[in-house]
Order: structure tokens, then C-alpha cells, then sequence
């Protein structure tokens, strides 16, 4: 079948035997229009089925009411409360998204980049992929003064604007905590060291340590990703430790919920023969048996705070070149899997 043909502000116009003028101002609900010539065109143009053009109206304005995300993953609680997070701000401004998902891939999220950038979003939120080598692909959103804010995953030096937790801070406060129910030989199982929530988690848990006199031993150190699969090798990893350690400090939460179980299955109690600290306070601490420690990252907050500077900055309310770095609260919640049973 041919294509029903769109209806225009020009048939308008022709049905009422008014100027096209009028019905352009009416529709964008113009005062100079009197309010029964703006019943009559809004009700032909509902019964018409008129639709705006946003898309050409916005070209005209040079802009297109769209905000780009880039995620390094989608099928983690964190990610999804970021995009909440996002989306709520974003809706209320009158801004659409547009998400792309670069599955943990530096190739991916530089399609990702130029599709957006050729796409004119009017800004962009990004979180890096684990193996991202460089920033090269942003650069053509700054020659074109496209606001940029990064999140989570990001590069701290040079003029970029980052909404992130104080990863180095969270670290040291997870693995204080399992010193402080005793442990002595605490393990740490995370993730690519190249990125910066890894690499400060993991500066955090050597310094904690050091500052609770107890030796830093890189056997103790296991890097994998954060799958499922990963997360089971890890936890016979340390099944193989001799002797076993007695605390864990893991960054990334159903990576913990996965060596839990695993450990459990061989035989190991928690907490009482190991206890164990997660990160990010996703809903499957709850969900566990012990309840899963662990540090409350807010994603909804992240992504609030870091699509709220973004619309301030297009809208000439706030400058985000102003701003390098915005920290979200965080902070350890203790539960059963790390409250280990103390001598008596």
C-alpha cells in the first residue's frame, strides 16, 4: 500500500481559509492567535491526525532535544538505576535519549560515538568500556561544543567534567570493615586495574590494609570480569588459597552473590569462615543468605545529578567546563555475609 500522505500545516490552512502564518503561530500556542481561532485550527488538526514536526522544527533551531548515553553494560542493577536516574531528569526538561551499548568494547563505543555525534544529540553521557584505550572519539563532540559528561568509568586528568563516588575512599572503608571483624589474610577479587573504579578500589584495599598492619600479597589478587563464569573461577581460586583466606573485599556485587554460592557449595561457611564485602548495593544483597555487605553506590543519584548538569549547562543556567569532578555520597552497609564471629 502507498504511504498515507502527512498532513500539513498548509492543509490546515486550506481547510479554514486561513493564512499558513496563523496556523504556524496557533499550533506553537502563540498569544497573537485568539483563543476560538486556536479551537478551531487544534480541533481540524486533531481530526486531521496533523502531527508536529519536531524533527524539522529543530533543525531550524539548530538543535534536537535528544541526549545521547553511552554504557559499558545494561544487565546490571547499577546501570539500570543510572538510566533511571537519567531518564527522570531528562523527560521533565523535555529532552528524548538515545542509549547506546558499547557490551564492554572500546571498538564498539567508538561506533557508538560517531553515530550519535551524526545524530546531533545536543549533549552526551558516557561511561567507559573496560578495554577503552583513549578518548579520540569525543573529540569531535568538543570541536562542535557538545557537553560531555562522563560517569563511573572515567578519565580523571585533563578538562573533563566526571560524576563519580570516591572509589578510593569506598575501598579503604571495605576492607577497614573486614579487618575490624578480625580477618587477617583478606583476598580481593575486581576487575581491569586500566580503569579508575578498579585501580582506586584497589589503591584503597592496599593502603587499608597497610594501615592495619597486615602485608599486601598480590596472590591474594584476583582480576577477571564480571560474569557469571569469571566469577566461579575466582571463587575456586580461592577455594585453592592455602591457607584460606578469611575476609573478601569484591568490587562488583553478583560477582559476590556468585562466589558466595560457590564457596558454599564446597563446604565454606559465612561468614565464619570467610567473610565477605561487596560493592554497589545492587538488589541482590538483600537477596542472599547471609545479606551481602556492601558499599551503597546510588546510580539513580548519579544519574540525576549528571543529566541535571548537562540540561543546566544547554540551557545556559551552569557551565560544566566549570566543574572537573562531582562526587556522589556513598557508604558501607554492613550486613550478616561480614559480621564474623569473634573468639571468645
Amino acid at each position: 500500500m502507498p504511504k498515507e500522505k502527512e498532513v500539513t500545516i498548509y492543509d490546515i490552512a486550506s481547510a479554514l481559509n486561513i493564512s499558513i502564518a496563523t496556523v504556524s503561530r496557533a499550533l506553537k500556542n502563540d498569544p497573537v492567535v485568539s483563543k476560538p481561532t486556536k479551537k478551531k485550527i487544534f480541533d481540524l488538526a486533531a481530526r486531521m491526525g496533523y502531527r508536529t514536526n519536531h524533527f524539522a522544527r529543530n533543525l531550524r533551531n539548530q538543535t534536537t532535544n535528544t541526549i545521547g548515553v553511552i554504557m559499558h553494560e545494561l544487565n546490571s542493577n547499577f546501570m539500570t538505576s543510572v538510566l533511571a536516574g537519567i531518564e527522570k531528569v531528562t523527560t521533565s526538561a523535555g529532552y528524548d535519549l538515545i542509549i547506546a551499548h558499547s557490551s564492554e568494547s572500546f571498538t564498539k563505543e567508538i561506533a557508538n560515538a560517531k553515530n550519535l555525534f551524526d545524530k546531533r544529540v545536543d549533549g552526551l553521557i558516557a561511561s567507559l568500556s573496560f578495554d577503552t584505550k583513549n578518548l579520540d572519539h569525543y573529540k569531535p563532540f568538543k570541536e562542535k561544543n557538545v557537553p560531555i559528561i562522563f560517569f563511573d568509568r572515567v578519565e580523571q586528568e585533563g578538562s573533563n567534567t566526571v560524576v563519580i563516588i570516591d572509589n578510593y575512599k569506598c575501598g579503604y572503608q571495605a576492607t577497614e570493615h573486614l579487618i575490624n571483624e578480625g580477618c587477617k589474610t583478606i583476598a580481593h577479587i575486581t576487575s581491569s586495574l586500566k580503569r579508575n573504579v578498579y585501580s582506586q578500589r584497589f589503591k584503597g584495599y592496599k593502603d587499608s590494609l597497610a594501615d592495619g598492619g597486615i602485608s599486601f600479597d598480590e596472590d591474594l589478587v584476583i582480576i577477571n570480569d564480571l560474569s557469571e563464569s569469571a566469577a566461579i573461577e575466582s571463587a575456586i581460586q580461592i577455594l585453592k588459597m592455602d591457607p584460606l583466606p578469611d575476609g573478601i573485599f569484591i568490587t562488583n556485587d553478583f560477582v559476590a552473590a556468585v562466589v558466595m554460592r560457590t564457596l558454599k557449595e564446597n563446604g565454606i561457611k559465612i561468614p565464619e569462615q570467610i567473610a565477605i564485602v561487596g560493592f554497589n548495593n545492587d538488589a541482590i544483597c538483600t537477596l542472599v543468605e547471609p545479606a551481602l555487605s556492601t558499599i551503597n553506590y546510588p546510580g539513580i543519584d548519579v544519574g540525576e545529578v549528571a543529566a541535571r548538569n548537562l540540561i543546566n549547562h544547554l540551557k545556559g543556567i551552569g557551565n560544566i567546563q566549570n566543574t572537573n569532578t562531582i562526587i556522589i555520597r556513598s557508604n558501607l552497609i554492613i550486613r550478616k555475609s561480614s559480621l564474623k564471629k569473634k573468639p571468645i
